[in-house]
């Protein structure tokens, strides 16, 4: 049976503990054994030792969200899957520190990311954690940052007397022995989305993060919805009430890379914005970015590359020109066939095709059973003599089903 979290971190929060947590480097698999047991035989228990390897992994694999930061964290496994990257962070914070926001009341801090960004703009954060163990990471996590306290308490129950901001990361999974799953219904959030909307007609300036995959009709009126996608993926939607929404936007895609930040934004309503023209495949093919997607924005991008959707219901743009944008990736359209597997087979045996990149859209086909399909010795488990490279796009253009060879720009 897995230890539960509380055991894999109380025996950190010692001085023997924090001391040789200090000492770990970057964790790495094929050492865990080794350092196991020279811990072992220097003399500590086993109950310190799974817990120091269990963070040094941690740590390691939260370097990504939190960068050099992760080195003098406390994490639990539920709550860095959870927790924000400490670059979309900052961007939270700032819309308080823009809106003029002096206090914040962080509830459901979690591991403490949003309330660490929030503290270093010389906000006064009250972070708020029910899960005692997560608490007592946040509390290590906020040692540096003297304008923030974290309280032990319900998010629902917690005074907001003298707190002007509220930033929320409702729970949305639950954690049993065999680990944690995702929750989507938000009103099973913790706390829920409901409670969220009443914290918002206090007219207090409120961000709550959810998950990227918020069905449009759950999304409160009065607020913007900002979808954010970090290096291509999708890591949250953010609802924005009162002070901390900006003025006339309803939804947003954000999209951050290595070169900067672009947004694209709408005024409209879900049901509403710009309609696209659907048009044949032509030219070249864009794929939006997951959060342009997530925002209904597809429209509005096709609109600005002066391209046409293939479909009017899958998220494919094809336009005559290539231009530049960083909403969409782009493909020169090289050939389009039908999805029949004989005559693709066909199709990789010509051009000696031994690596096959397959994307989809609007199918329910596959790619890792057609690739193996299409490519010599793929069902056999024969050799793969092929040279060449290649990416398929499938999709749906009504109802006829195609594969579009593509080459990537």
């Amino acid at each position: 049976m897995a230890e539960a979290p509380q055991d894999q971190i109380a025996p950190l929060l010692t001085s023997e503990g924090w001391e040789l947590l200090a000492t770990l480097g970057p964790y790495r698999e094929d050492q865990a054994f080794a350092l196991n047991s020279a811990l072992r035989k220097a003399g500590h228990s086993a109950a310190l030792v799974s817990a120091l390897l269990t963070q040094s992994r941690l740590r390691t694999r939260a370097d990504a969200k939190f960068g050099e930061f992760a080195r003098q964290m406390l994490f639990t496994q539920a709550g860095l899957e959870q927790a924000t990257r400490l670059n979309v962070a900052a961007r939270h914070a700032q819309r308080f520190t823009e809106a003029g926001v002096t206090h914040v009341a962080d509830l459901g801090c979690g591991l403490g990311a949003d309330s660490m960004a929030l503290a270093s703009m010389d906000i006064t954060v009250t972070a708020v954690e029910l899960d005692e163990t997560t608490a007592a990471c946040a509390t290590m996590n906020l040692i540096p940052f003297p304008h923030a306290t974290v309280v032990h308490s319900d998010a629902t129950a917690v005074s907001l007397d003298g707190i002007d901001g509220v930033w929320l990361d409702p729970a949305r999974r639950t954690t049993s022995s065999s680990g944690t799953k995702r929750i989507w219904d938000p009103e099973a959030f913790s706390p829920p989305l409901s409670f969220v909307e009443s914290l918002a007609e206090t007219g207090r300036a409120v961000g709550v993060k959810m998950g990227p995959g918020i069905p449009h009709e759950s999304v409160p009126a009065g607020c913007e919805a900002q979808w954010v996608s970090v290096a291509g993926d999708v890591t949250e939607v953010t609802l924005w009430f009162n002070g901390v929404r900006r003025p006339g936007i309803r939804r947003a895609a954000l999209l951050i890379g290595p070169q900067g930040a672009a947004e694209i934004t709408s005024t409209e309503d879900f049901d509403g914005g710009p309609l696209a023209p659907v048009g044949p495949v032509e030219g070249y093919l864009y794929e939006p970015d997951g959060a342009v997607i997530r925002a209904g924005l597809v429209a509005d991008v096709a609109i600005r590359l002066g391209g046409h959707l293939v479909d009017e219901h899958i998220a494919y743009i094809c336009a005559p020109e290539l231009l530049d944008t960083p909403f969409a990736r782009a493909y020169r359209v090289l050939e389009v066939m039908p999805l029949k597997v004989k005559a693709l087979r066909a199709w990789v045996k010509a051009h000696n095709i031994g690596v096959l990149d397959i994307k989809k859209r609007g199918t329910s086909v596959t790619p890792e059973e057609l690739r193996k399909q299409l490519l010599p010795g793929g069902k056999s488990g024969g050799k793969n003599t092929g040279k060449n490279t290649a990416t398929l796009v499938l999709t749906r253009i009504g109802e006829d089903k195609v594969a579009i060879s593509v080459e990537p720009v």
